[in-house]
């Protein structure tokens, strides 16, 4: 039975290396993590690429957090009868069950992950504008106090690279090794079943 992974494109780069840390027998087929930036279009996006996977694969799995649809995602998978990971976004998977004492520490927590720290010039800094229109940063995290890196890889690079995003926030840096969290243990347990 030939199964396939939609994943968003933020998790592309674990879920290949689960794949292989976990031998699974799967393919993966990744859509744009910018998608985010407009969250009620996951939803169509992922129905059409699971009607488009459907032709070549028996079985379809999605490797994505609810990310701001509001339900509107899992209504729309249970409309087509596929299963994704449970959890509300990745933050949540990969902080291991300790996600709501974060938040419950300190309400205005900015996370990263790897694939966010690799892509903040991008997805941060211009995304939002604040390369052209700085003084932006104080409107966009005037309520945000820290910048919390839950790193799925050990990589000096990439917690200095954390450690300079926070900064050219202007918050507080915490970095937590979490490795791939909950996201490992449910997709292990769709995969396998």
């Amino acid at each position: 039975m030939r199964t396939a992974l939609i994943a968003c494109g933020a998790l592309a780069r674990e879920v290949l290396a689960l794949k292989q840390k976990n031998a699974w027998q799967v393919d993966l087929l990744a859509l744009p993590s910018l998608l985010h930036n407009h969250p009620e279009r996951i939803p169509e996006a992922l129905r059409q690429r699971i009607h488009k996977a459907r032709q070549d694969y028996d079985r379809v799995i999605v490797v994505y957090g609810d990310c701001g649809t509001g339900g509107m995602l899992d209504r729309m998978l249970a409309e087509e009868g596929v299963e994704r990971v449970s959890g509300p976004h990745c933050y949540e998977m990969y902080a291991n069950g300790t996600f709501a004492n974060l938040m419950e520490e300190a309400p205005g927590t900015f996370f990263l992950t790897d694939y966010l720290v690799q892509s903040f010039d991008h997805l941060v800094l211009e995304g939002l504008g604040l390369d052209r229109f700085p003084a932006l940063r104080q409107d966009y995290f005037k309520n945000y106090t820290r910048v919390v890196y839950l790193a799925q890889r050990d990589d000096a690079a990439l917690v200095e690279r954390a450690r300079w995003a926070a900064e050219s926030l202007g918050l507080q840096f915490e970095h937590r090794r979490t490795g791939y969290g909950m996201l490992e243990t449910r997709l292990q347990e769709l995969i396998e079943t």
